[in-house]
């Protein structure tokens, strides 16, 4: 039956978009939405009331969510973030001095294939490697952990803080190992890969001690 009368929003649409649902549990389209509280009579508006907050509404399950919502990355988003990182981290253990080696550029260039870049090889991977941290050029060197370059260094922090928010402490942790794969396929670690991968723990929001653990485990863990 029809209510006598009532209070109900009317909106209106601002935003349409792809969002991960927190109802669905998946990706869906979305509408951002504006409104304001009406009263109704017979279910027709006829009195303006206060404004409501903005809100998100799935299109698939009609669920409202807050604008926060829209902060989760998507499923498709959140595997490129994951791609970005494994790509990165590859180059800037290869720039801390793996470059050199045969054995440290075979693993980074299956790290960058296994990341979803399968058309990418060693040519490819040295060239972005040249263009980002200047490998190549004359006075580079990674002796002290900063000759990453200026370039891959900004890559290294956004690709990898960006994603820390979204990503479980375990799947952080295989990105370090990854890491230290490539600094261990020539050896020992150097004073400058260790370096860096100090750097790829903080950026992930791993405490010192959890990396230093990894790092001594990753010298004994077959991969």
């Amino acid at each position: 039956m029809t209510r006598l009368w009532g209070v109900r929003p009317k909106w209106r649409t601002d935003v349409l978009g792809d969002f991960f649902c927190p109802g669905c549990g998946g990706d869906r389209n979305y509408r951002r939405q504006h409104g304001r509280r009406w009263l109704r009579l017979l279910e027709l508006p006829v009195l303006p009331l206060g404004g409501v907050l903005a809100t998100v509404q799935c299109v698939n399950c009609q669920g409202r969510y807050g604008l926060e919502s829209l902060e989760q990355p998507t499923c498709g988003r959140l595997t490129g973030m994951l791609r970005d990182a494994q790509y990165t981290i590859a180059l800037a253990m290869l720039a801390a001095g793996g470059a050199g080696s045969a054995a440290a550029r075979t693993e980074a260039c299956e790290l960058v294939r296994l990341a979803g870049f399968e058309d990418c090889g060693e040519a490819q991977v040295l060239a972005a490697l040249a263009a980002l941290s200047g490998y190549g050029e004359p006075g580079f060197s990674a002796a002290s952990g900063a000759g990453l370059g200026s370039g891959l260094d900004v890559e290294l922090h956004a690709a990898l803080e960006a994603l820390a928010p979204h990503l479980a402490e375990q799947g952080r942790e295989r990105l370090v190992l990854q890491g230290a794969w490539i600094a261990l396929a020539d050896g020992r670690y150097q004073p400058a890969e260790r370096a860096v991968l100090a750097a790829v723990g903080s950026c992930l929001r791993l405490p010192e001690d959890v990396v230093t653990q990894l790092l001594e485990a990753a010298t004994s863990t077959p991969h």
